[in-house]
Formats: structure tokens, sequence, C-alpha cells
């Protein structure tokens, strides 16, 4: 996970760009025209289809002229008539496809684009297929798109959601691990991250150039963009492995945590109601549903990062609100079918016409607004289910306590032995946290005490022996990492949540917002390097530390949510 902080510049919104050129036949899209667009199929590989659906809709694929989406290694029928844009990785199963698509003459003519650069051998791979096949003059354009990283948020993008487990933390730290293994594992992430700042220094090269620009008729302008160089803050994961860990309190990092969300798209199963079958009859089955949390929905944006009885309190007013709205529209409804001469029913008619009138034009919106909160009325209350019957809210709690130092109020053995509170996966994070964080580790004989009560539990020791080893070898590579004054904080958020009318039964739950962490780390042990700089001549202070304006965060090993509202907040504090 990386975040780009410290600036008005969007990732989100510069590979949106990127990628409707690339759609538009790398010809810069057209605005305020009522031409119909030229319509096409697009062709792309599972990659493509990841960078892809966060930031475009199947409804802005069809506006942009996209008939068909179809996975390239999927059957497809000819259509001779419809030029093709192709978006896949230049790996040599896909140029095989590509290949085989060019002697069948499957398309019109084809656009092929490379979410990495492709090698000249295979670009000549795709010429020799291409002239065998008579289809020279159907390959119209080829392009490396440098694209190959995936945008989550405006200021937040992942390198990959498709064999993610190969540049994990697990991989790049497993026993086995052979050198080979390694420089294949940081070409993957070196070339994605040079595909980010590759894309990046592109536009800002763009957008020097007014009569070249991309972004025409685009809300972006060149003063959202600094011509100034970034500063890229690379970070090893082994400096902290106790925040992966942590169970959160905000609703971004909840969902992720506790519900299947991946790109956005978040995917729960929903019961076919409250009500028992008959008796004999066969059980209801629960159906998948899916929601997407994207950049458009403005409630997520301003509640993603906030504690989650903030964002259930927020689900609650909204609601009353839009219930409020539709009984106005009912009682204009009503007054508009008054009958009789009763000249205090015409006069209101006369009244509230103008007011129903405008009720109903902003119907679209009012329906819009109910389906997001229906929305995140479900995605909250299956969260919701979760902090209940997990007891995370104590998890939560205790697990800050821990990280701040702070006393504590129970026995941790007590939360292990528990059997109402979490699954074996939450009481084995819970007591890693312990683990990292102890300044003293345990006895033997304590240790084998909480290693009985983690099996009774149903837990897997392997990760304990796992932090074992490695807290033994930060201890002599470097100082542990400390996480500063935090903490918890009671507040009177529930109160209002659990009253009567309320969806959200919050009874049973722990009244906690969340402090920030503070991070104690002084950069001036960090190594400096400058590209700029003669090879050689690094050195672990700069020859000068210039003000930045941006900043582009970099984990190896993965970064979480957690992490990331750390950072967007903190940014917030620097704006002011």
């Amino acid at each position: 996970l990386a975040n780009r902080a410290a600036s008005s510049v969007t990732c989100f919104c510069f590979i949106s760009v990127a990628l409707k050129r690339m759609l538009n036949f790398n010809a810069p899209p057209l605005k305020n025209t009522a031409a119909e667009p030229v319509w096409k199929v697009l062709i792309y590989d599972r990659f493509g289809q990841d960078i892809i659906s966060p930031l475009l809709s199947v409804k802005e694929l069809r506006d942009m002229g996209i008939t068909l989406h179809l996975l390239l290694h999927s059957d497809r029928d000819p259509i001779p008539d419809v030029p093709a844009v192709y978006f896949v990785m230049p790996t040599e199963e896909n140029i095989d496809r590509i290949c085989q698509d060019l002697r069948n003459q499957l398309y019109e003519s084809y656009y092929l684009n490379f979410i990495s650069a492709i090698s000249r051998s295979k670009l000549e791979d795709i010429a020799s297929a291409a002239l065998a096949a008579n289809a020279v003059s159907l390959v119209t354009k080829v392009f490396d798109q440098y694209l190959n990283f995936i945008t989550l948020e405006d200021d937040m993008f992942i390198l990959c959601h498709q064999n993610k487990e190969l540049i994990s933390y697990h991989a790049i730290n497993r026993a086995d691990l052979q050198d080979t293994d390694m420089e294949a594992i940081m070409d993957t992430i070196v070339d994605s991250l040079f595909c980010f700042f590759k894309l990046d220094k592109k536009l800002r090269e763009n957008l020097r150039d007014a009569r070249n620009s991309l972004f025409t008729g685009d809300s972006m302008a060149a003063g959202q963009f600094s011509f100034q160089r970034p500063l890229f803050v690379l970070a090893d994961r082994n400096v902290d492995m106790a925040t992966p860990l942590h169970h959160t309190w905000t609703y971004q990092a909840l969902i992720h945590d506790v519900l299947d969300f991946h790109l956005n798209r978040v995917m729960m199963e929903e019961g076919a109601g409250a009500e028992p079958s008959p008796a004999g009859a066969r059980p209801k089955k629960k159906s998948r549903k899916t929601y997407d949390l994207t950049a458009a929905d403005k409630f997520w944006q301003k509640h993603k990062g906030s504690p989650f009885p903030e964002v259930a309190e927020s689900v609650q007013e909204e609601l009353d609100t839009y219930r409020a709205q539709e009984d106005e529209v009912k009682r204009l409804k009503s007054i508009m079918g008054l009958e009789g001469e009763d000249e205090g029913a015409i006069s209101m008619l006369s009244d509230n016409t103008a007011k129903l009138t405008s009720a109903m034009s902003s119907l679209p919106e009012l329906l819009e607004k109910k389906r997001l909160i229906d929305l995140h009325t479900n995605v909250a209350t299956a969260v919701l289910d979760h902090i209940k019957s997990r007891k995370l809210d104590v998890y939560f709690e205790y697990e800050e306590k821990l990280m701040s130092k702070s006393t504590l109020d129970k026995s941790l053995l007590d939360i292990i032995s528990d059997p109402d509170a979490g699954t074996s996966e939450d009481k084995m994070r819970l007591f890693l946290i312990f683990y990292i964080t102890a300044q003293l580790a345990p006895s033997e004989s304590d240790l084998e005490q909480y290693k009985k009560a983690l099996t009774d539990a149903g837990c897997d020791l392997s990760p304990l022996n796992y932090i074992k080893q490695w807290k033994a070898f930060t201890k002599m590579a470097a100082t542990p990492a400390n996480y500063g004054n935090s903490g918890v904080k009671p507040m009177g958020l529930f109160s209002r949540v659990m009253n009567t009318g309320s969806q959200f039964v919050m009874e049973g739950v722990k009244n906690l917002v969340l402090k920030q962490h503070v991070s104690l780390y002084e950069t001036d042990d960090y190594r400096y390097f400058d590209p700029k700089m003669l090879r050689g001549s690094e050195s672990s202070i700069p020859r000068n530390k210039n003000p930045f304006q941006e900043a582009i965060v970099f984990v190896v090993g993965g970064g979480n949510y957690i992490e990331y509202q750390n950072l967007v907040d903190y940014t917030k504090v620097l704006q002011y």
C-alpha cells in the first residue's frame, strides 16, 4: 500500500485521464461535443481489469464508446467491423494470444496498450505474427502506458491485486528465499513504482505545454501540480509489525478488516429474511450483495476515516433527514389532491404547487440519497455485527493501551481465555501486539501459560514463533518502534445512536474514539539518496534539505488503512 501525501495532486485523477485517453485511441477525449463516440471493444487481462474497475464504471465505459469489455483469454467471437483496444501486461502468454487474434483477424483494427513496457523481442513476435497473417495494416498503434499500479483513492495506490502474494511480506521474508527470488520480487516492485513516477512525469511535462494538454476540458489544471521534485519515502514493513496486526476503529479500515473488501468493492452475504422457513422446507439461500464504495459517494468520502460510532450516528441522521424529505413530498401530494370549495384548501393548493414541483425535480437526487443510505446502513450493520459478536471494541481498546504503554485494566490471559471474545485470529493478533510492544519479554513459565491458552483457543502458534525470531533480530539491528503517546478516550457518541428509533443498537459496545498516534521517529538517521547526484556519493545526510510540496510514501512488505488514515490526518495538520 502506498500513499501520496502533502499535495492537492491526485493520482486517482491523472490515471483516470490517462485511461480515458487510451480508450480514445490515445488521443485527448473531446469534451462538450454532440458527436457519437467511435464504438469499440475493450480487451483486457486480469491486471488491466483491476486497474480500470476502481476508476471507470460500466456507464462511463459506454459513454466512451466501449460496447463490450472482454477478458483476453476468454472465448471471443469475431467482430470484423469494430476496432479493438487492448490493455494487457506484456507477458509471453498474452503476446501469444494477441498473435492468435491477429491470425484469426477478429477485429477491424488493433490498438495495443501494454500496462508495462514491452520488450523489443516480444514486439518483434507481434510484428512477425502480423506479417504472417497479412494484418500489418490492422495494427494501428502500440503504446507502453506505464500504468502498472492500481489507484484506490485520490491519494493512495497499491501495486497489484492479481498474484499479490508474490510480493507480499511473507514472500519477501520467508526462510527459503533465494537471491534470485528476491531479485524477481524487487524487479516487480520497481517496475510498478517506475510506472507511477513515469506517468507522473509525463503528465507534468504535458501540463507545462498548454498547446498539447491531455487535460483540455478537464477539471484539472497546471496550478494543481507542483513542478518541484517530490520526496519519495521508502519504508520497510519490519520497522513496525504491531500496526498491521492492530484491530482498528475507523470505518474504512474496519470494512477492510472484517468484510470481503477488495478494489473498493465490498461483498456481503445477505439473508433472505428474518422469518424462519416452514417446517420441512429447505432453508433459504443467502444472496451475495455487492456494494461499490466510490469517490462519487459523498457520505463515504466524508466518513471513511471516521471512528465507527460517528459513522453509525451519521447514517442515522442521514436516514432521519431523508424520511423528513419523503414525508414532505407525501404531504404536498396529499394537499394537491384536495377537493371541494374550501378556499383555504385552494389557497394551500396554489401555495404548494411550486413546492411540489421543486420536490419532484429533486426526486432523482432523493432516490440516489436513499440508495446510499441503504448501502451504508447494510454495510455498517454488517460491521457492527462483527464488533458485537467478536467484542472488537475490547480488542481495540486493549491494543491501544499496549501500544501506548498505558495502564491495563484487565488480564491479557482473561481475554485470550474468554470463549466469547473474538476468533482465534483475534486472540493471536492481540498476543502478538503484546509480545512486540513489551519492553521485556515474558518469562518462559509465563510464555508457556500464554501458549497453552492460545492453543486451547484454537490458535496456530506459527506466527508467534516467527515474531520471536523477528524481535530477536530487530534488537540486534535497531531500536524497536516507539508508538508514542497514544490511546483512546471515551466520548458520549453512543447515547444518541442508541435512541429507540436508531437502526444501530450499540448496547454492549464501548464508547471509544481514536486519539492520534504520534510517531517519534527521528529522520536524521534515514538514508538520503538524490538521483541527480553522482553514483557512489550517497550519504545519510542530504546536501541540502529543500522544502518539498509533495511526498510519495511506499512500504516494502505492505501497508494498511490505519497508516493511510494517519498520513491523511497528518497532511491536514500540515496544511494548517
